[in-house]
């Protein structure tokens, strides 16, 4: 059997990276649906892989493919093939609090508002 085909016959999954854990190490959640055994109704699963993650590429909220590959430490079995979507904003960005006293009024702006004079 030739590398290539023994390449094909891994598993891959696609998932999202939902934590980096360290250096080249990421954990990614893999979402599914199935039915529940006696009532039928469908039912949001999740599985979560320890995966190596050789170039730190992926970030938070990312989503990845994802290969079977042979033990790389205690947890990782997966290693990341490519990143499929980049999240949209990172996730870990911090927020301040005059960040958000910014965006949502409360009772003591709208009173400061009410009390300006306007010009």
């Amino acid at each position: 059997m030739s590398t290539h085909q023994r390449h094909a016959a891994r598993k891959t999954e696609l998932g999202f990276v939902s934590s980096k854990m360290g250096d080249k190490s990421v954990k990614v959640t893999v979402p599914y649906k199935t039915p529940h055994p006696l009532y039928g109704k469908v039912i949001n699963r999740k599985t979560v892989l320890h995966v190596h993650d050789e170039k730190n590429e992926s970030n938070v909220g990312d989503k990845v493919e994802v290969m079977e590959t042979r033990p790389i430490s205690r947890l990782k079995r997966w290693r990341i093939v490519r990143v499929v979507q980049a999240a949209i904003a990172p996730l870990g960005a911090a927020v301040t609090e005059t960040d958000v006293a910014a965006i949502v009024p409360t009772k003591t702006t709208k009173a400061n508002q009410a009390a300006a004079p306007k010009a």
